[in-house]
């Protein structure tokens, strides 16, 4: 059997996912007469308690458009030195919105209220850019999936508000933390002034992402996404999967977040792994031992039919998802125990 571990977007519509979007009622989107995209985004403000959301074709679209809207050209924007809209978005921040980036280097991602009042620039200081945004990203990528403290979350609210900042959640699998610590959307929406969810990554869409925020930010966004080719007519049928998973895959996201769990007890006891990030959800990174490269580690399980990704420093990744069932799981467990390099 073929195990693809690569990332959780790599899921494919379940039948019933493909029953539901064909069956669904559509129109012209760019005309927001799409009556299934319209419930679709009515029904994601609704979970956040946010005033709209605005459906998009990806996750990076989405971030560069809550950038725009929340930044003029030439200020900055503070950020997880591994952060999505720092590392993985084609250097959008500055393309799309003139924007530099001011990093915070502290571990899996996380920072606290007291960095970023450090990280800002004076105001009255004209020779550096002006912050005017704080990005944070839930659960953290490149951290390993891990998931931010909502008191910690509160607290650099607080040195927003004091300062005049603005703050953007990249929520990409903010499912995954919101399972994990059994909390309430509502609780991210009454935080940050714009949300950007995903439905390809953990719920199982083939596309898609929302762009949560108020009324005012909303018209704004309409017009950033048409700038960036974004405007999609009888996109209803993307959104069905979006309302379909939204109902159906959320909740079981926690059988993820425990197969990867026992994924990192197995690594935790092979001898040629030096180092396993803590895992709380569904991502597990992993050090290879020096004396192995993490391109055997690879190949070698390639010829199983297993599929990962390296991270560079003989790090690897690897991601839990819904087409990742228990009989893959107990085969690739088998498979690492038995592994010899």
């Amino acid at each position: 059997m073929e195990i693809n571990l690569i990332s959780d977007t790599v899921t494919k519509p379940s039948n019933e996912m493909i029953n539901y979007m064909i069956n669904c009622e559509v129109g012209d989107d760019v005309f927001k007469e799409d009556p299934t995209v319209n419930k679709l985004e009515e029904k994601v403000a609704k979970m956040f308690n946010m005033e709209k959301a605005l459906f998009f074709p990806s996750g990076t679209m989405t971030n560069q458009t809550a950038i725009k809207i929340n930044t003029n050209p030439g200020d900055q924007l503070i950020c997880s030195k591994t952060a999505h809209v720092y590392n993985y978005e084609g250097g959008g921040v500055s393309f799309n919105s003139g924007v530099s980036c001011k990093l915070i280097d502290k571990e899996r991602g996380f920072f606290s209220a007291a960095d970023v009042v450090k990280t800002i620039n004076p105001p009255d200081f004209y020779h550096s850019p002006k912050t005017s945004l704080v990005c944070v990203e839930n659960t953290t990528n490149k951290g390993g999936g891990a998931c931010w403290e909502l008191s910690e979350l509160k607290k650099i609210k607080y040195v927003c508000e004091e300062n005049n900042l603005k703050y953007h959640l990249d929520g990409a699998r903010i499912w995954n933390a919101v399972v994990k610590k059994n909390q309430d959307f509502s609780e991210y929406g009454s935080l940050f002034d714009t949300i950007s969810v995903c439905l390809s990554k953990g719920l199982g869409c083939p596309v898609g992402s929302l762009l949560l925020c108020s009324e005012e930010d909303f018209q704004e966004a309409i017009r950033i996404r048409k700038v960036f080719g974004g405007g999609m007519r009888q996109s209803g049928y993307l959104a069905a999967c979006g309302i379909y998973a939204l109902e159906n895959n959320i909740q079981r996201l926690s059988d993820d977040h425990h197969r990867a769990k026992e994924i990192e007890k197995v690594l935790k006891g092979l001898e040629f792994i030096t180092k396993v990030e803590e895992v709380e959800t569904n991502i597990i990174i992993f050090e290879i031992h020096e004396k192995f490269s993490s391109e055997n580690f690879i190949n070698h399980l390639r010829k199983e039919a297993v599929k990962l990704i390296g991270m560079g420093d003989n790090k690897l990744r690897l991601v839990t998802h819904m087409d990742y069932t228990q009989n893959h799981h107990d085969h690739f467990l088998d498979l690492l125990r038995n592994i010899s390099l």
